[in-house]
């Protein structure tokens, strides 16, 4: 049993994370650290031996945890300390835990245009720091100034928006980095005008995503020249179950780049169906098919 210093936060051991994670599926973090704010995990970072593994979840809505579940400690930022989001002028600061739909609402709020397209995405600030977010033709690196978060040492760490190097849903920021906040500037815009924008992007999420199904989001990125959707289509598995992995485990009827869980379906059949599918693609058309969706934790043997 590994040694876990004192916190004044939440701290669980061998806690399943299968409700934290939006496919509902995989098993139990060896500990899971909930911080009751920055110092909190600061100390915590600061006191837990270095060789203990460490892994952010966020709000689970981009993450496959598997079956066996997660090695060392689990860390999750929730709780209002850690989503915090308040506007000066043209600029907005949010915490890592805030999420993104929440950013969003506050900028068109405030007359803050260029943030409408956090609307769209099914996570928190600190996975779209960490990933680029982005969708309808807008990432988060086209609004973001700076960012600040804790090395595994649990020192504080400054980023300016050109540290972190960003590509299509790549950073190069140093993966062990846990942000806490970030700030965004936007252009003036009237409130109702950004809120009509945002409205629009939401009823398109609406009708063209499974939102309402056990899903993680986009499963692959989109290769150059070409969207995963189409790939995934034309090879014929939207809607389909995979023969081998069963379990329900399934592309959306309605977009055929999501995966869903309607049944029971175990992350090993999520992740099969998603490998299966990766390799036929390659097959049929010599593309590759880089996942989205972040996999964590152990396979079981």
């Amino acid at each position: 049993m590994i040694a876990l210093p004192q916190v004044r936060g939440k701290l669980l051991r061998d806690e399943p994370l299968a409700p934290y994670t939006w496919f509902r599926v995989g098993g139990a973090a060896e500990a899971l650290f909930i911080p009751a704010d920055a110092d909190d995990l600061a100390d915590f970072l600061k006191a837990l031996d270095p060789a203990v593994p460490v892994t952010v979840l966020g709000v689970g809505s981009n993450v496959i945890v598997r079956d066996g579940g997660v090695e060392g400690v689990v860390i999750r930022l929730a709780g209002r300390a850690w989503g915090q989001v308040t506007t000066d002028g043209l600029t907005i600061t949010a915490g890592a835990g805030a999420l993104d739909a929440m950013v969003a609402r506050a900028a068109a709020k405030a007359g803050i245009a260029g943030l409408e397209f956090y609307a769209g995405i099914p996570g928190a600030v600190g996975g779209a720091l960490t990933m680029n977010a982005g969708c309808y033709g807008a990432e988060t690196k086209d609004v973001l100034v700076s960012a600040w978060g804790l090395n595994r040492q649990g020192q504080r760490v400054d980023y300016a928006l050109a540290d972190f190097g960003y590509t299509y849903r790549h950073s190069q920021a140093p993966a062990d980095i846990i942000w806490v906040e970030a700030t965004y500037r936007g252009t003036a815009d009237a409130p109702d005008a950004v809120a009509a924008r945002m409205a629009e992007i939401t009823s398109r999420r609406e009708t063209t995503q499974p939102i309402r199904e056990k899903t993680g989001g986009s499963t692959f990125k989109n290769p150059p020249g070409h969207s995963s959707w189409k790939l995934v289509d034309e090879a014929g598995w939207r809607g389909r179950l995979h023969a081998v992995t069963g379990g329900g485990a399934r592309f959306s009827e309605l977009h055929s780049n999501f995966m869903i869980n309607p049944g029971e379906a175990t992350a090993a059949d999520i992740e099969g169906l998603g490998e299966a599918v990766r390799a036929d693609v390659l097959q049929k058309t010599g593309v590759q098919l880089d996942w989205e969706i972040k996999r964590i934790g152990r396979a079981l043997s």
